[in-house]
């Protein structure tokens, strides 16, 4: 399509409104974003859905859009603050996006104060010259009432947060323990001493683990039993939790607040793997080799009782020192946690023997009071205790997801795949600018991104080229079309071991037991996708690379499973940005009350525009804008990521160490702003001689050519020198040295 056309062209898609008053229209079909200037966001909203077409580009190519045909008006509820202003009532919408403010007619207030949190329904859209109206539907408090960021965060991104009154009827008619009637057909394992091991803080148990030594063919090896909470016994397939569960797909993790997929008789009662009563479960049971190879496995049902609860802490304590208090407390369990201890080094070897990746990255934990507000935030150490009961639970999930393939039953696989090619090509301009010799192939394999980190991660800068590392990679996604994991670096791979938070290991449970008593799991007829579900369906549309094969149609069985992981993978995404806004807005909360002072960290992004550094003591990131830079012009080096300065020479790259001050915290913009305390003397001098180095480098150069002259060159030098001298002060230097003034 030629230019001429592509403006006349009109297109679907949906507004996404900024905060600065402008907006995109994101095309349904994938291309490039249009922007909208402000004039033209006046009769929209943010999430309207819109028809719209070019009609101008900008200085660099971009596309400037106009709004034709408003398609469907968005019927999101929009939460804000009431505020009156002049005898008007009106609310000031918590995102940004939206743009303008919503009036509210006087007798539309219901029973809400003014500076209260609301959430409003529209009566009317805007207009070119008029404001949105509309009606307040909820009070949710004050804006400093503990927990009010989580009541804004669920209905922001559109989180289910109260299950239906079928779901809760169904989970009141469930048994408060395992019947007798439950033990049917089941292997019992009530007499063997299985184990949970989570956090402090949990209250759900998905899995518990027992191991001990064994024979694998004539060598040495274990028996490793990992056994997960058989919720699909008590969630049938279209019943009214399953609905609800299917609908929300995952847990919703917050600080002191959990918003859980199933209703909490079930997550936390009967369900839950708690100590000392009965459950029944799903076990995998594998044999595997001093190597860390899976020499055989086998699935089954099963009722097992855990015979303790322990925390990380505690068995990294004992896993360090076999006589001290905490392995006395826990003696008789000692020799089973050594066991696991043991298959997790033999696992660990054919992780290492794999290439999957493993980069060491720091995960926070905020610690809140009673009141919400965060007291400090923490980073989250993973100990022996935690690797271990991580590669257990891969090691079960690569056994679900090689027993449903060779079961040839439709499923859900887990699956990462490789970097994009232009994810490859800045890596590579990267690992080549930072002067590291390794880099990866045209069609790399995880191996070679562990290599890299291996080689480089005694390197100063060893944190940034790991970070670049992992931004390189794609994000993971459920679908029933396996093409493996990537960063696992397995051929096959599922989610089996937390179907009381995740409904995609829920499906896993019921395909399995369906491929053991030799039937077809049939899907549900699910409910209609969400937003979530159709905005990670145009981004995985846009990434997907054009083919000269035609796409290979897909069965319609197949075609269910895929909306299934795709719904699922959506709503993990939805939680994630949900649970993230919750934090930003804690951490803004917790840094009003440090304005002004000064703080160490290190730059832990870097953009045209600035810097984002992360403070060493709280773990809190925030921007220092290129203006608060300096006095000089800074210019992006994309390949090096890096900003530098003209003038100095100065460098601010990934892990750059800074000093800065809090200076403006933005609390509905979840934004918090730093600016540099005078920068670094020895960075500036360092740059300042690498600078004047280079220059002086450049001054030999031009020198050394000089001498290099042919005779002939140097025959029209000597002439010229002696011209200059004929010509005196008045001459050729006396015009150098004017120039030189001026």
């Amino acid at each position: 399509m030629n230019e001429k056309n592509s403006l006349l062209a009109e297109f679907e898609g949906v507004v996404s409104g900024h905060r600065d008053g402008h907006g995109f229209v994101i095309r349904d079909d994938g291309q490039a974003d249009i922007y909208l200037p402000s004039n033209e966001m006046r009769a929209v909203l943010h999430k309207d859905r819109v028809k719209a077409r070019i009609v101008r580009l900008d200085r660099k190519g971009r596309p400037e859009g106009r709004v034709t045909e408003i398609l469907e008006r968005s019927d999101t509820p929009i939460i804000g603050r009431l505020l009156q202003e002049s005898g008007v009532w009106l609310v000031a919408p918590e995102d940004k996006r939206y743009g303008q403010d919503v009036l509210i007619p006087k007798g539309a207030t219901g029973s809400a104060k003014p500076g209260q949190v609301v959430v409003v329904e529209l009566t009317e859209p805007p207009a070119l010259y008029g404001q949105p109206v509309g009606r307040i539907k909820e009070v949710l408090g004050e804006i400093d009432d503990p927990g009010m960021e989580i009541e804004i965060a669920v209905r922001k991104y559109g989180v289910p947060h109260a299950f239906s009154e079928a779901a809760l009827a169904q989970a009141r008619s469930l048994p408060d323990h395992v019947r007798a009637a439950d033990l049917k057909h089941r292997v019992d394992l009530r007499d063997v001493p299985l184990v949970t091991i989570d956090g402090e803080d949990a209250r759900d148990f998905d899995d518990a683990v027992y191991c001990e030594p064994a024979k694998v063919g004539r060598a040495k090896g274990w028996r490793l039993l990992v056994a997960i909470a058989d919720v699909s016994h008590y969630v049938d397939t279209g019943s009214a939790i399953d609905v609800d569960a299917y609908e929300r797909a995952t847990s919703v993790y917050f600080p002191r607040r959990v918003i859980p997929m199933l209703p909490e008789k079930l997550s936390n009662g009967l369900c839950s793997l708690n100590p000392g009563v009965e459950r029944l479960c799903m076990v995998c049971d594998m044999l595997i080799n001093a190597k860390g190879e899976i020499h055989a496995y086998q699935f089954y049902p099963a009722v097992m009782f855990s015979h303790a609860r322990f925390t990380y802490t505690e068995v990294a304590s004992i896993l360090q020192n076999t006589r001290g208090p905490e392995a006395q407390a826990r003696k008789p369990l000692v020799p089973y946690l050594l066991n696991l201890h043991d298959v997790y080094r033999a696992l660990l070897l054919a992780r290492q023997a794999r290439g999957a990746v493993d980069f060491e990255t720091v995960e926070t934990q905020i610690v809140c009071d009673e009141s919400g507000r965060i007291e400090r935030i923490v980073p989250r150490t993973r100990n022996d205790a935690h690797k271990l009961i991580e590669e257990a639970m891969l090691a079960a999930n690569v056994c679900s997801a090689e027993f449903i393939e060779q079961g040839k039953h439709t499923g859900l696989f887990r699956v990462h795949e490789g970097p994009t090619p232009e994810k490859q090509e800045i890596l590579r301009n990267y690992l080549k600018a930072m002067g590291v010799q390794q880099t990866i192939t045209d069609n790399p394999k995880p191996m070679e991104f562990q290599q890299i980190a291996a080689a480089t991660k005694d390197r100063p800068e060893s944190q940034q080229i790991h970070t670049m590392l992992l931004r390189s990679m794609q994000q993971a996604i459920y679908t029933p079309v396996n093409s493996g994991h990537f960063g696992l670096a397995f051929e096959a791979y599922t989610h089996f071991t937390s179907p009381i938070r995740r409904y995609p290991d829920l499906l896993v449970h019921r395909v399995i037991k369906a491929i053991l008593s030799q039937r077809r799991y049939q899907l549900p007829a699910l409910p209609t996708p969400g937003e979530a579900h159709a905005k990670l369906s145009k981004r995985l549309a846009s990434r997907a690379r054009p083919s000269e094969e035609p796409p290979r149609k897909l069965p319609a069985d197949t075609l269910a499973w895929q909306a299934a992981g795709l719904h699922c993978s959506a709503n993990e995404r939805r939680a994630d940005e949900a649970s993230r806004d919750v934090e930003a807005w804690l951490k803004c909360k917790y840094m009003r009350e440090h304005l002004g002072e000064e703080f160490s960290g290190v730059v832990s992004s870097v953009t045209s525009f600035g810097l984002f550094v992360t403070l060493d003591a709280m773990y809190v990131e925030g921007l220092v804008h290129i203006t608060e830079l300096g006095g000089e012009y800074f210019r992006f080096d994309e390949a090096r990521q890096e900003l530098r300065g003209e003038r100095t020479g100065i460098r601010y790259a990934l892990g750059t160490r800074v000093d800065v001050q809090v200076s403006r915290v933005d609390l509905d913009g979840r934004r918090i702003d730093f600016r540099l305390v005078t920068p670094d003397d020895d960075l500036v001098g360092r740059a300042m001689r690498e600078k004047a180095g280079t220059d002086a480098a450049a001054g030999r150069e031009r020198k050394a050519r000089r001498n290099e002259r042919s005779p002939v060159t140097d025959v029209k030098a000597a002439v010229r020198k002696a011209a200059s001298k004929k010509a005196g002060p008045s001459g050729a230097a006396g015009k150098q040295r004017k120039g030189r003034r001026g």
